[in-house]
């Protein structure tokens, strides 16, 4: 209960109180805490106290509030294992069947229509005016989305890249003459970000909110880049793990 001549805040100590319940099973995932109402009357404090220790746990990911609907408690977070992470795993080429992926767009654009793309595909053999192939989508399902990737392919090395996708072909009738071509290296860096307007809308979050940022770039045998995936991962949802041996 909560102890009203204890040094802790108040607002701190129902933050424990509700972690401890989710912790013992009391409100399980995806369940409805009660109300702010509820909290005010069961440990007889004020609303403000109760709307900051639910504003923090939100702020961490513990809870998650649905319009006109209450709060809930989020689901884990999904762990990304930093040793058997290969880079390949948010790719378009490197799909069995890309076009099954949560798909929100297909263009093509011209490289030097995003400015952080000249630097990367200009120090390959292509020639100026390569078009890419830009796909946007989401990993995760639909109440808990996870990542929202983009997908730079090169049109010179996959002229029917985004009729593939859109026709749901698999990997190897997309590769069917282009072998060589084949994702076999890559090369990632990772950074933390803060979300913009842009990718609020596919992460469901508000602006500001911080997301691991990874940047994958794709090679083929032959050293010739393939593809460029950035992948943003919601930080509340996402945690990494390491591990390593001496």
């Amino acid at each position: 209960m909560i102890n009203k001549y204890s040094n802790v805040p108040l607002y701190s100590q129902l933050k424990h109180i509700i972690i401890r319940k989710i912790e013992s099973g009391d409100y399980p995932e995806a369940s409805k805490i009660p109300s702010e109402q509820e909290l005010c009357e069961l440990y007889d404090i004020s609303r403000p106290t109760v709307r900051q220790a639910i504003s923090e746990l939100t702020n961490n990911g513990i809870l998650y509030k649905e319009k006109g609907k209450g709060t809930f408690v989020a689901k884990s977070k999904s762990k990304v294992n930093i040793k058997d992470y290969s880079g390949f795993t948010d790719s378009i080429l490197d799909s069995s069947n890309p076009g099954q992926l949560n798909i929100q767009s297909i263009r093509v654009i011209k490289h030097d229509e995003v400015s952080e793309l000249e630097s990367i595909f200009d120090n390959q053999s292509y020639s100026k005016s390569i078009d890419l192939a830009e796909i946007k989508y989401l990993s995760g399902d639909n109440d808990s989305i996870l990542s929202y990737n983009v997908s730079y392919i090169p049109m010179s090395l996959f002229p029917e890249i985004i009729e593939d996708v859109k026709g749901r072909k698999p990997s190897y009738d997309i590769f069917k003459g282009k072998y060589p071509l084949l994702p076999v290296k890559t090369k990632s860096s990772l950074e933390i970000i803060y979300t913009d307007q842009s990718d609020a809308q596919y992460l469901q979050v508000q602006t500001g909110h911080p997301l691991l940022k990874v940047e994958n770039l794709l090679y083929s045998k032959n050293g010739l880049l393939v593809e460029l995936v950035i992948a943003k991962y919601r930080a509340d949802k996402c945690l990494l793990v390491f591990e390593n041996n001496k």
